[in-house]
């Protein structure tokens, strides 16, 4: 059973969101919450696996409430639900570590998510996957081989930024799903990432030479 806290200041869109995810039988509401500073309490009260919040909302913000959550919690599952597709709110939701980011308008994708997340996955719709070249400034190269990244790991951290998974990658590259699998595995513990939307934001921010 996966738990799940929902927070949004909208009181109609909790309950209908409890209603909603509620009819799965793998999941279960364990409290709401109408702000972000709620948001944060009830977190540390009732450690959820995951947490769905909103962004906007009067007070603390979502993404500030997400942040608090993540700086003491770096494990935190926190999937963001939200009406605005917003450049700012998404690439911050990026930067704090957040699992994932949809629209308020594809409810049928919110326990499929939630679920994906639980499983360690990030989830961010294909249309913010092919945002992000634009969405992430190119600030700085990174010295990839301080980092003592090779060049085959180099075509798999390209082929993430670009949105593939593990299958498509495997494919591309002539490789396992295991062997690409150890391959990310190594890029994060060097890179000292968490996940591979973070990777994603990190080539963005570092392109290669």
């Amino acid at each position: 059973m996966i738990k799940v806290l929902i927070v949004d200041d909208d009181r109609l869109v909790c309950e209908s969101l409890k209603i909603i995810l509620q009819a799965d039988p793998e999941i279960e509401i364990v409290g709401t919450g109408g702000s972000g500073r709620e948001g944060v309490e009830l977190y540390e009260r009732l450690l959820p696996d995951v947490l769905l919040m909103d962004i906007r909302m009067e007070g603390m913000t979502g993404l500030e409430a997400g942040e608090i959550i993540l700086a003491s919690r770096p494990d935190a599952r926190i999937l963001y639900l939200t009406t605005f597709s917003d450049d700012d709110y998404i690439i911050q939701a990026l930067r704090i570590g957040a699992k994932g980011y949809l629209l308020k308008q594809k409810f049928d994708s919110i326990a499929p998510a939630i679920k994906a997340v639980q499983s360690g996955q990030s989830v961010f719709g294909s249309e913010i996957v092919t945002r992000l070249p634009d969405l992430m400034q190119h600030t700085q190269h990174a010295d990839y081989e301080r980092y003592g990244i090779s060049s085959k790991e180099r075509e798999v951290i390209s082929l993430v930024a670009k949105g593939m998974n593990n299958r498509e990658i495997a494919e591309s590259l002539f490789l396992s799903e295991g062997t690409v699998r150890n391959y990310l595995s190594s890029i994060l513990d060097k890179l000292n990432l968490r996940d591979r939307t973070q990777l994603a934001v990190f080539y963005y921010n570092h392109p290669f030479e």
